[in-house]
């Protein structure tokens, strides 16, 4: 018996409404369970929403351009018994930005707003300043890509600025030569003809690499970076851990350093809570958070993944190791969904168990710091009247120059250190 089902969006997240970028099916087309059906992309990520049963399209009401939020219908389909008897059992398919970070196909501009040169913004008076004629909808668009109307010339009727004519403005921007101006501008750095000098592989970069190396770049750029270097012994700290190790281990979780080093940051953005904050849209507004949500950097095979634990300052350190096991876990199989990559504070990116001492982490925007964590060594260290053997562990914190200058830096870095140093301080 055949029946007409509605294809929903299901949870995207914090997302009110997000551009459909591709669709995947068209009318006709037989789909299984969790075939992807369209994709859609925010300004974070990209994911693919599938097919929640199988069977056969029978009507779109979605089209690329679109935009949809959580219960809006993709499609009517035709399912039947035999339809979903012969659907193939697949992997759970979440709105999960390590699956689906880049789109398949862009967008018919694909730039950002640094890329376009900015005009002052004059308003209209009666001294001949020149009118943008524009609809609303035009003016969100502009508004979007940084352009300023100004500056663009209108082709519609009356002079009315187009979508078109704005595109053709970004196009202008981008293909026009940069110029130097006093060491601001960026020039390309030139592609080499490397076969002639032997063998070569074209090896494409991982969807995840692709579009977290677009955030960092323009994290980099954006922010002005500096990075404060600490040491921190954590000899008494890996006794207590080792102490309750195995009762951990009953309880199913593993104790590692990490967790204690989670709930030592947030005592630490207790007392400067101006690294627990991000800027305004206007950047001269902070907008401290109240709440400590941890983003976690976890190393995957496809590349760096930072999913986020919330609510760390309400947690003990079993239920934080038992989420930080679990959240890992489902970052390497590729599970994660967009709420679990939302809502950091803080992040902290640890390569001890990889190797290294101190580094330079980039600053994850929106946020201001973030903690690069190395691997710890036991060293000798001077008591006072002779040498001891102490483990040490390195420490590199990275914050936005405009909101943390250097004397609160180091206050905070000094304080982590301390409160490693002692772990019943975040209990403080």
């Amino acid at each position: 018996m055949a029946d007409l089902i509605e294809l929903k969006v299901p949870d995207i997240g914090d997302f009110d409404e997000v551009e459909i970028i591709e669709v995947l099916v068209a009318v006709g087309d037989t789909v299984e369970e969790n075939q992807d059906l369209i994709t859609l992309e925010s300004d974070k990520a990209a994911m693919e929403i599938p097919a929640s049963h199988a069977g056969i399209i029978k009507e779109l009401k979605v089209s690329v351009g679109d935009k949809v939020a959580e219960g809006a219908v993709i499609a009517i389909i035709e399912t039947s018994e035999a339809a979903t008897a012969e659907a193939v059992e697949s992997e759970v398919v979440s709105a999960s930005a390590a699956q689906t970070l880049e789109p398949a196909s862009k967008p018919s501009v694909d730039v950002k707003p640094p890329l376009v040169e900015s005009v002052p913004y004059a308003p209209d008076n009666k001294s001949g300043t020149k009118h943008s004629h524009a609809s609303p909808s035009v003016r969100q668009f502009a508004r979007e890509l940084g352009v300023t109307l100004t500056a663009v010339n209108g082709s519609g009727a009356k002079g009315r600025i187009t979508k078109q004519d704005i595109q053709n403005f970004v196009k202008q921007k981008i293909n026009a030569p940069i110029a130097a101006s006093g060491g601001s501008a960026i020039p390309p750095v030139p592609v080499g003809n490397y076969e002639k000098f032997g063998a070569v592989e074209n090896v494409e970069l991982s969807r995840i690499k692709k579009i977290s190396g677009k955030h960092l770049h323009a994290c980099w750029l954006n922010i002005p970076h500096v990075t404060q270097f600490d040491e921190a012994d954590i000899t008494e700290l890996e006794k207590f851990r080792k102490s309750n190790k195995d009762a951990a281990a009953k309880q199913g979780v593993n104790l590692t350093p990490l967790v204690f080093i989670m709930k030592a940051v947030v005592a630490s953005l207790k007392r400067y809570p101006e690294l627990n904050a991000s800027l305004g849209v206007d950047k001269e507004t902070l907008i401290v958070k109240s709440y400590y949500n941890i983003g976690v950097a976890v190393d995957t095979p496809n590349g760096l993944m930072v999913p986020v634990i919330k609510d760390v300052d309400k947690k003990g350190f079993i239920e934080l190791a038992g989420e930080l096991g679990e959240i890992s876990s489902r970052a390497r199989d590729g599970a994660l969904t967009a709420k679990d990559l939302q809502g950091g504070t803080f992040s902290i990116s640890s390569l001890g168990g990889i190797g290294g001492s101190f580094f330079t982490p980039i600053v994850n925007a929106p946020e201001v710091a973030i903690l690069g964590v190395g691997r710890h060594k036991m060293q000798p260290v001077w008591n006072g009247s002779e040498f001891e053997p102490r483990l040490m562990l390195p420490l590199s914190v990275s914050y936005d120059h405009r909101v943390v200058d250097g004397a609160m830096g180091a206050r905070f870095t000094t304080c982590l250190s301390q409160t490693l140093s002692d772990i019943r301080k975040v209990m403080l």
